[in-house]
């Protein structure tokens, strides 16, 4: 499986939005490890939202139009 994911920062309560081919549960704690520059600077984090999809590549799309333009707005609308 693959997953798109919403983290929220506990700290700032800026959003992330990611992808995984693993549990989104344990991604969030590496997250929340500092594991990359961006979490480090706004941990702790908490899951606000995923969703799995069985291909990759529909995954990535999905994050990816998130990630972008009206993506936001559905976001914050349907997830947050």
């Amino acid at each position: 499986m693959h997953y798109v994911y919403i983290l929220i920062s506990q700290k700032d309560g800026s959003k992330y939005i990611g992808y995984s081919s693993y549990d989104p549960n344990k991604r969030l704690n590496e997250h929340n490890s500092g594991m990359n520059d961006y979490s480090n600077k706004h941990r702790p984090f908490e899951l606000a939202w995923f969703c799995c999809f069985r291909n990759k590549n529909q995954a990535l799309d999905f994050e990816k139009y998130l990630k972008h333009g009206s993506g936001h707005a559905f976001m914050n609308k349907r997830f947050i």
